[in-house]
């Protein structure tokens, strides 16, 4: 049976016990239940694991062995999950990013923070839902943790704004980021948004001025940050929580400066053609370690995180607690000299001196 976090409501530290963890996520899953949500390309996975749970229940109504046939289908259905999630297409992996039983923030605070104090409000305008802020104890370190919320049920995800963040925000973050510095407490940041909030509200309250400021700021933040982009990453408002020493994605989230539907939307004025926009944008976690866009790609399960949260929730435990030892080593200036290095040489571009030379001759 696949194994769920529970979303904390009231998020002071973990609810309902200790969540445990079960592994690095090598050994081969279980198949799940007929009631999670299947995509489109795990159309032959969900058949094998029907057919696994009907010959379970076929076993056990009628007190027959069928031990030997089990194993098979579960040999086949193990093998053709790994062959499916090792060929993910660009537009699948942005699919497993946005799988709704995906772990979110508040799961993560869940299953690794021994303690997590929710901070609110930008002392500006007001509180936004969709970025969640608090002091937390995780992976072996006090940390200031900082991360999109998109919100479980239906109630939620419209108080959330589906994690599309406001000014206020973002402006949140940065005041907590603040504090974060003067008390000499790393920072974490979480990034799981398709964007920020478009709305004509947030744009009158400032939303380019607040993620830039953002950018400004977090640049020179004198104290260490790690950024992990757990599901979707998409343009401005994941940037606004993302400039870091460390920046390191989950195995199936997509990072971007556009989504597929919107670069499609643009370039083919539709979204029809968004595949081949995913395709393009060379927004996957391997794309992105082989340009040099991200530091570390944070292994998930066989299957991704939605089948098995607790485990991906144990792999980024462990690549925090691993990156955050070492960042802590280093003294301020070294720390902040190497960020601003780290952002000055990403992208590649070329000089074209002689045509421009010959142009204005």
């Amino acid at each position: 049976m696949t194994q769920t976090l529970t979303p904390v409501d009231s998020v002071d530290g973990r609810t309902g016990g200790s969540a445990s963890h079960h592994g690095n996520g090598s050994a081969a899953p279980k198949p799940a239940p007929a009631l999670r949500h299947v995509l489109g390309f795990e159309t032959p996975l969900a058949k094998l694991e029907q057919q696994i749970l009907e010959l379970e229940a076929l076993q056990a109504a009628k007190q027959t062995d069928y031990s030997k046939e089990l194993r098979q289908l579960r040999t086949t259905y193990t093998a053709l999950l790994r062959t499916t999630y090792e060929n993910l297409s660009a537009w699948e992996t942005v699919q497993v990013a946005r799988h709704p039983q995906r772990p979110l923030f508040k799961d993560y605070v869940a299953a690794v923070c021994r303690e997590f104090r929710e901070l609110h409000g930008d002392r500006r305008y007001g509180d936004d839902p969709a970025i969640m802020c608090g002091l937390a104890r995780m992976a072996g370190h006090k940390v200031m943790l900082i991360g999109h919320h998109k919100g479980r049920d239906t109630k939620e995800k419209v108080r959330c704004s589906f994690g599309l963040a406001h000014p206020e925000g973002y402006r949140k973050a940065l005041r907590c980021m603040k504090l974060a510095e003067k008390f000499g407490l790393p920072v974490v940041c979480l990034i799981d948004t398709a964007g920020a909030y478009p709305g004509i509200g947030a744009e009158e309250r400032g939303q380019a001025e607040s993620i830039a400021r953002n950018l400004m700021e977090m640049s020179r933040l004198r104290t260490p940050i790690v950024a992990v982009v757990t599901g979707e990453g998409g343009s401005g408002g994941a940037l606004g929580i993302g400039v870091a020493d460390r920046v390191a994605m989950m195995e199936h989230a997509w990072y971007s400066v556009i989504s597929p539907e919107g670069c499609s939307g643009i370039l083919w004025k539709g979204n029809e053609n968004a595949a081949d926009a995913a395709a393009a944008l060379k927004l996957t976690s391997r794309d992105l370690k082989q340009l040099g866009v991200i530091d570390t790609v944070v292994p998930e399960p066989l299957g991704g995180a939605h089948r098995d949260p607790h485990s991906a929730a144990r792999n980024l435990e462990q690549y925090l607690a691993k990156t955050l030892r070492e960042l802590r080593k280093l003294k301020t200036d070294v720390l902040l000299e190497r960020r601003y290095e780290k952002f000055r040489n990403l992208g590649q571009f070329t000089e074209a001196g002689g045509l421009v030379a010959k142009a204005a001759g």
